[in-house]
This record gives C-alpha cells, structure tokens and sequence, in this order.
C-alpha cells in the first residue's frame, strides 16, 4: 500500500528501488547535488552569452566583399536572404560581451572605464568563463589575477579559479566524464592461439563495403576467388574448431580472414572439400554465372554536320518548283513570327529554310515566367541579333549558355530580370554587342557594375592592353539603378564609345555627375547624342550650363526633374550647342539632324 504524504509518498522499496538507492549511495557527491537552474543563478550563469562584434577590428570596418556565399545570399547582393550570415571578410576576430552582461555576484556592468591602474581595471571588468559561463567580476571573487587562466585571444574571457581548482577542462563536468567513455572490449581468446584482436570499426565498414560491391558486380570467376580463400586458409596456421564459430557468429564477431577452415554458402549448407589441393565446391552446384560483356572505351560522338540546304523547291511529281531558294527567303521576310511557324509545318525543306537567321532579325520572349530547354535550343538555331528577355525568370546557367553560342548577338535586353541571373554577362564574351538594357534591377551596387565592367581576370601574361566587356557598347541603359559617381567614373573609362546613355530615375545622379560626364577628360563629351535624366530630383539649374559641352548632343531629356526651372530649361534650348533646341514638352530638348 502506498501512502500519499504531502508532496511525497512512502512505501514498501522494491528490489529495483533498493538497487537504485545502493548504487545512489556509490556514487560521489558532485553527481548527487541537484543542478542548479540558470534563472536562481541569476543572468551572468547558465548558457553561453551571444557576443557582439568590437567595431573597431579590421574585418569589422570593412565592407562586405559580395563574392561569398553569404554575399550571394544577401537580397542586396541580389540573394533570397535565407542565411541570415555576415560576409566571411567581415567575421569579428575579438567579440565582446553585450552590453547587457551584468555580474554574476553584484550584478552590475563592467566599470573598468572608471580608473587608470592595470589591476583595479582586472578587478573591475566583466570576465566570462569558457568552461561554466558565468559572467563575473574578478575582484567579486576575491582572488588575484594569477589564480585564473585568460584567454589572450578572445577580451574578457578566461577559465575562472573556481574551475581551475576543480579540474574542469570542458562542458562536461565532475564525474559524468568517466559515465560517457565506453569500456573496452576485451580481445577473443582462441583455444588454439593467442587471442586475436577485434577489428577496428572503419575496418569492418570497409570490408562490408568491399562484399557489398562484389554482390553488385556479380564477378562470375567463382573459381579464383574460393582459390583465393583456399590459399588464405592455408596459408594461416590456426583455425577455429566447429563448435565455436557459431559462438562467435551470435557474438557479433567475425574471424580473421583466413583463420576459418569451413565457409558457408548462402543457402546455408557447408562447403565440401573434395581433396586436400582442389578448390572448395559448393553443393549443390549451380549453374555458373553469364561471362560479364567487356566495357567498351568511351568516346565523345558528335553529330555529323548538316548537309547544306537545297536551292529548289522539290514537287510531288518529282520535278522541282521554278522559284529558287533566294526568291523564297524574300518573300519569307515579310512575314511575322506566328506566320512563319505555320510555313515550317508545311514541308521539310520550307522547315529548314525557316531557320535562316536573316528572317529573325529579333526575338522577344519577354514576360515569360519560364524558360524551357526547347525554347533555348530554337533561339540558338535561329540566331538572331536582338534578344528580348526583359522581365522573365531566366536563370544564370541559362544565360550562359545562350550568350556563349550568340556571338553575332547586338542587342540585349535584360530589364527587370535578378541580379543573380544578370551577373551571367561577366564571364561571356559578348563581341557584337552594341546595345545593353539593364533597368529595373533590383540591388545592383557599385561591386556588381564594377565586376561588369572592368576587364575580365584571365588575361594573358604579359598582356599591356586589355578590353573592357563593353568597351564596343553603343547605347547602354542603366534607369532605376543605385549608381554612384564611382560607378560613371569606371562607366567613363570603360565605355568609350557610347552614343546614347540612359541614368533615368537613378537617385543619386546629381550635378557632380553631369560635371563628370561633360569633362575635358571625358570620352563621352565628344560622342554623346542622346541622353536621358528624367527623375534625378538632385540635379538642379546650375547643371544645365555643362550640357553646352557636347557638341553632337541631339536629345536631352529633363522631365520630372523637380528641382529644374522650366525657365532655365527655357534659356538653354534657346542657346543650346552649336544650335537651338525645340521643347515639344516641358524640359524635353531635341535637336534636327
């Protein structure tokens, strides 16, 4: 019967119960005592607190590097912003405590800032110990400063002396050490030899992964592998008798290689030595295995080339239409996209003439949420020179693959597209290219622009001059983008020849950077046609002077510009380069060529 007293019970004690109570007796104290929780133990104890970074190291002033892959993971850096990592350069070497951490003891801050002496700052200043956590002052302890082992690496942070004397090396304390290690296993003893010792764990893993992949391969020579045995068995000079095998098999162990005389096959009928030299036989004797088929050498296969498309129209009655080839193609190009998919579905020679690139001056797979791996291969054949893949979810890898196998490509539009698949463009060689849309990009920052522009890193040894990516671009439009003056400065030096250039709605293009574009070292002032700032609200009037630098300037386009008079706007198209503007809106100058 058991009896129910206040927060206890009393009873009769079970045999298990007295074991429990014997064994509880046996064990030291430090194991008896019940831990103590972190919340009695006030807040400097328990768990490990979170340090924060010092702000004053060299990773920690630095700027995030955005090669790494917690940069690419960044949504600034154009990632999903799952990590929630700092970059890799810009990891803290000397964390401090929060400035939350109180004393374990008095529970006040750190006050070392207080006095000048190098102990009475010791004494005064929060140390946190690597082995119980507990944040205290050294000077509440009442010990000196030699009792305690500090860390040098890591500020504010030793090995108190309470845990220096007790002999704690690591989180796991007192006598729990020895309750975690596992006992070794004594070796088997033979009856006819010394004992053998047990095989190491990656041993065994190793040689079932070797039984594993011989069951897999099926070798079919059954022959020289029970040779190979047979010779291992003899070659051994003990061998365990039949009554302790099975023993050793409900054991777990295994024996030796080459120390068992007798095998078993697998349908669990011993295996029968016919004589002392002939090898072991299985009974009874199945049929052999087929002769594994000999592995060919691989080698890449490419398709044969295409043979060159013919010049006629051939007929159903054997003679051929009289309009060659080229008459055909004249009348093909006026025709749109849709009109000549329904053509290639006619015949297999209007099919192949359909893909000639002269009929696909420009393809536009815009606003499209997919793109399929046949959609890709049909771009691919039909070459075109201007690609629209504005607002779609192309991928890098995809990208890639299409710039690397578009070397005639003159027109690219990448608008509203991620910086993840854009930043493709900084390993093609883009040869053709002439024109480049990249507005609308979300988290473009000056390390992306600068990765695009500069020069590729594989160059030559030795090489003097290398070419910029877009040193051939004509007319490149960079609207709604985060560019700074840092940016135009490499865009000046890296983009010689634009004619046309788009900074519409960028929010930090102001009069310094139309300073910078209507330089006297500026390449841009003697080619520049057209130019489009609509929606930079820090440009101002006293801009608009600079503009009379370029002399080949025909458009220039100022709307919604808030700080920009119509009046100035007024005066300079009236005086304008060499001639006069005509405004057929507000704040919009052209020029007739």
């Amino acid at each position: 019967m058991w009896d129910f007293r206040g927060s206890g019970f009393h009873g009769q004690e079970s045999p298990r119960d007295s074991r429990q109570l014997g064994m509880k007796s046996r064990l030291p104290s430090a194991l008896l005592t019940p831990p103590m929780s972190s919340s009695s133990r006030g807040p400097g104890a328990g768990a490990r607190r979170r340090r924060t970074r010092c702000r004053r190291c060299r990773a920690c002033v630095r700027t995030e590097c955005g090669d790494c892959h917690f940069c690419r993971d960044m949504k600034k850096f154009g990632g999903p912003g799952r990590m929630k990592q700092s970059c890799l350069l810009r990891q803290c070497t000397a964390p401090v405590l929060p400035h939350t951490a109180v004393c374990l003891l008095c529970g006040e801050a750190g006050k070392e800032d207080t006095v000048e002496g190098e102990d009475e700052k010791f004494s005064l200043s929060l140390m946190e110990c690597t082995i119980c956590n507990e944040i205290v002052h050294p000077g509440c302890l009442k010990m000196g400063k030699a009792e305690g082992v500090i860390n040098s690496e890591i500020p504010n942070c030793w090995e108190c002396p309470r845990c220096t004397q007790e002999g704690r090396t690591s989180k796991v304390k007192g006598g729990r050490e020895r309750h975690l290690k596992k006992k070794p296993k004594p070796p088997i003893a033979s009856a006819e030899g010394p004992a053998v010792p047990s095989p190491s764990p990656q041993r065994e893993k190793l040689e079932r992964f070797k039984r594993m992949c011989q069951l897999l391969e099926r070798v079919p020579d059954t022959s020289s592998s029970s040779s190979d045995s047979d010779s291992d068995s003899d070659s051994s000079g003990t061998s365990l008798s039949e009554d302790e095998a099975p023993g050793e098999a409900r054991n777990g162990r295994r024996p030796a290689r080459g120390s068992s005389g007798e095998k078993e096959n697998r349908g669990g009928r011993r295996a029968i030595r016919p004589g002392t030299g002939g090898p072991l036989l299985s009974w009874p004797l199945g049929p052999a295995p087929p002769p594994r088929p000999p592995q060919l050498e691989r080698h890449v296969v490419r398709p044969p080339p295409r043979s060159p498309e013919p010049d006629t129209l051939p007929l159903a009655a054997g003679s051929d239409h009289p309009l060659p080839r080229a008459a055909w193609l004249r009348v093909f190009q006026h025709l749109g996209p849709r009109e000549l998919c329904v053509c290639m579905r006619v015949c297999r020679t209007w099919s192949r003439w359909c893909y000639d690139k002269r009929l696909w001056p420009r393809m536009d797979l815009s606003r499209r949420k997919s793109l399929t791996p046949p959609m890709l291969s049909g771009v691919v054949r039909r070459q075109p020179r201007a690609l629209d893949l504005s607002w779609t979810g192309v991928s890098k890898k995809q990208l890639m693959w299409l710039l690397n196998r578009l070397q005639g490509l003159q027109e690219l539009v990448l608008s509203g597209c991620s910086w993840l698949s854009v930043s493709a463009l900084g390993s093609a060689p883009l040869p053709a290219l002439r024109l480049l849309d990249l507005r609308w990009i979300e988290d473009v920052k000056d390390s992306q622009l600068r990765e695009l522009l500069l020069p590729p890193p594989d160059t030559k040894p030795g090489q003097t001059e290398s070419r910029g990516r877009l040193q051939g671009v004509a007319e490149l439009r960079l609207a709604g983008l985060e560019l700074t003056d840092a940016s135009l400065r490499l865009l000046l030096r890296h983009a010689p020849q634009l004619s046309a250039l788009d900074l519409s709605h960028c929010a930090h293009v102001g009069d310094p950077s139309v300073h910078l574009l209507t330089a006297p070292t500026s390449p841009l002032r003697e080619t520049l046609v057209h130019l489009n700032l609509a929606g930079c609200h820090r440009l101002t009037d006293h801009c608009l002077p600079l503009f009379r630098r370029c002399p080949r300037l025909r458009r220039l386009d100022l709307r919604s510009c808030r700080q920009l008079s119509p009046e100035a706007c007024a005066r300079l198209a009236a005086a304008g380069p060499p001639g006069p503007f005509r405004c057929p809106e507000e704040k919009l100058l052209l020029k007739d060529s």
